[in-house]
């Protein structure tokens, strides 16, 4: 049709010609960071098993440590990775098939998970602070989503 057919502004129904797209900032490139989110939450989560798989498995995959303030058993750190890391990998899943609940249960999740890479330092300090940026990243690209304007 003609545009002298279909006026710019609205018409007769309300409606404006031509349609309005989405305005929302940056709802693009922040949209594609809560799915990287949610991929780096699968990955995360799996290392967080094995991570703990190892720490109840061999003694000898960490490194014995003197006086730590929040020195607890292998064994413990070890089910605590991974009841944590199964929680986040279901999470991520459950982000990336855009449901609601996962974007404010992983932001919780993932906070526990940076504390505890955080604590796991002594053990694991190189990998602790590699976890801990993805951590921080994915924290980011869950709280900063902005919903789609219409």
């Amino acid at each position: 049709m003609s545009q002298a057919a279909h006026p710019t502004g609205p018409n007769a129904s309300g409606d404006t010609w031509p349609p309005r797209q989405s305005t929302a900032r940056g709802s693009g490139w922040v949209t594609g960071g809560v799915v990287f989110a949610g991929v780096l939450m699968l990955c995360s989560g799996i290392l967080a098993i094995f991570q703990g798989i190892a720490a109840i498995a061999g003694n000898d995959v960490y490194v014995r440590i003197g006086a730590y303030v929040y020195k607890m058993n292998l064994t413990g750190w070890g089910t605590i990775h991974i009841v944590l890391g199964a929680l986040v990998l279901l999470t991520g899943i459950g982000l990336l098939k855009d449901m609601t609940w996962a974007r404010f249960v992983g932001l919780f999740l993932v906070s526990l998970s940076l504390i505890a890479q955080f604590l796991f330092l002594p053990y694991s300090p190189v990998w602790s602070v590699i976890l801990m940026a993805i951590d921080v990243f994915v924290i980011w690209a869950l709280a900063s989503r902005q919903e789609a304007v219409s």
